[in-house]
């Protein structure tokens, strides 16, 4: 039964008679922002930056670290995908729920500018040791085994004064950030802004040895697994991988040396897979790259559109792994998942590198996959048996909550709206995320 407040008209109001004035101190733009505000407080991310960042003596910008790249998380979890839209955290009395004061976004910009490389590497610090510590509090994955995949894109980019931008094999101008991300929850576990020239392999190396040292760091100890498309096929890597005892599926080119391997193949070797569409025909089948097992698929179209691809085309991929042949084709092709982690990432702060200084959209690169994890967490530790969610989704369910924040008695209370559909959920992650011991 609904019960119906006397101040509460029962039904629509006349559209043209409403009255508009901003003016309303005690309103909270985005109440949400409790839940991400309080786990980051209860992992000392704030801290975790003063002791990490130092841009040095007499450098513009450089005092408060810690809370300049908190106001810009917040602001990213808020949907702010520019430097002058972190303004939304000053609306009302946002600030009051965040833990730290908000920094101006002309502040703000002058931080991002004052960054070098070497810094942006002090913030990978903050994202390395981040993670561990959301790990231990619930957000890892145990005993499991930890599937990771290895992929780069396209951050475009329009202005011709964005420094280290460039056109690369996609012909869009921007930069091409590699990253790495955990398969089953899409965080991000290692990122790295690269010229938009630079080849898809190029740091690869590199940056998988940070990446297994990280999550080694973080507290795994049990299997892990790395999948990449043929963009990062490279025989270096793979020994690596397989000195480390990391298992490995990787796509690999066509070269002349693996189409010769495919057409030496045996027809009666082919297993048809079964659930194909009825318009396509798909065959896996392997033989051996070296010492690693080279899986190859076919596929091809049949019945009335078979004439315009009536041929075989073959897709191949390298494992160390030794699990069935079908196992390995299917989680193979999930590696695919990354996609929906970089959809999140363009759909949240990557959406725009908003400075013209390569070394500021570095840092804001790493400071956009805190803010992802850092949601990702809430959800992980507050939700932990629910299917993944989106960030618009998240942020529309918990984050972007209009609220009002009033004081009696001398005790702070959040009202949020009445009937909000996943009041439940809200109120389930803010108590387990209180539930964590707070950091002195």
């Amino acid at each position: 039964m609904v019960h119906e407040r006397a101040d509460v008209p029962a039904g629509p109001v006349r559209l043209d008679g409403v009255r508009v004035e901003f003016n309303e101190e005690r309103l909270v733009s985005d109440a949400g922002l409790l839940v991400a505000a309080t786990l980051a407080d209860r992992l000392g991310l704030e801290g975790l930056v003063n002791e990490s960042v130092w841009l040095g003596y007499r450098t513009p910008g450089a005092s408060l670290p810690g809370r300049k790249v908190m106001t810009l998380v917040h602001g990213m979890l808020a949907g702010a995908d520019s430097i002058d839209d972190m303004n939304v955290l000053r609306a009302g009395s946002t600030e009051l729920i965040l833990g730290h004061r908000v920094m101006a976004p002309s502040t703000l910009g002058t931080f991002l500018r004052a960054f070098t490389f070497g810094h942006v590497r002090q913030l990978d610090r903050v994202l390395d040791v981040a993670l561990a510590r959301a790990w231990r509090a619930g957000a890892g994955p145990g005993d499991a085994p930890l599937v990771m995949d290895l992929d780069s894109f396209v951050g475009e980019v329009h202005g011709y004064e964005k420094q280290g931008a460039g056109y690369g094999y996609t012909r869009q101008f921007g930069y091409h950030p590699i990253i790495a991300t955990r398969a089953d929850t899409g965080e991000v576990l290692h990122i790295r802004c690269r010229k938009g020239s630079a080849n898809t392999q190029r740091g690869a190396e590199r940056f998988v040895d940070e990446l297994l040292a990280r999550v080694r760091r973080a507290g795994h100890r049990g299997e892990i697994v790395l999948r990449a498309d043929s963009g990062f096929e490279n025989h270096k890597l793979m020994r690596t991988l397989d000195r480390e005892g990391v298992e490995f599926s990787i796509g690999v080119k066509q070269s002349k040396h693996v189409r010769a391997l495919i057409a030496a193949i045996p027809e009666e070797n082919w297993i048809t897979i079964e659930d194909y569409p009825d318009t396509g025909q798909a065959q896996i089948a392997e033989t051996t790259l070296g010492n690693w097992r080279l899986i190859v698929r076919r596929t091809r179209l049949i019945g009335d559109q078979a004439e315009l691809w009536p041929d075989w085309r073959h897709h191949t991929f390298a494992t160390n792994r030794t699990i069935p042949l079908l196992v390995a084709d299917t989680d193979h092709r999930d590696h695919a998942t990354i996609e929906l982690t970089i959809r999140d990432l363009k759909d949240q702060a990557l959406a725009h590198f908003p400075s013209g200084r390569y070394p500021a959209n570095s840092a804001w690169t790493v400071i956009a996959a805190l803010a992802h994890n850092l949601a990702r967490w809430t959800t992980l530790i507050g939700l932990p048996n629910r299917p993944l969610q989106t960030a618009e989704t998240r942020r529309r369910r918990l984050l972007a909550i209009p609220g009002r924040l009033t004081r009696t008695s001398r005790r702070w209370t959040l009202r949020l709206p009445a009937r909000w559909p996943w009041k439940t959920d809200f109120l389930t992650v803010l108590d387990a995320i209180r539930a964590l011991p707070a950091r002195t």
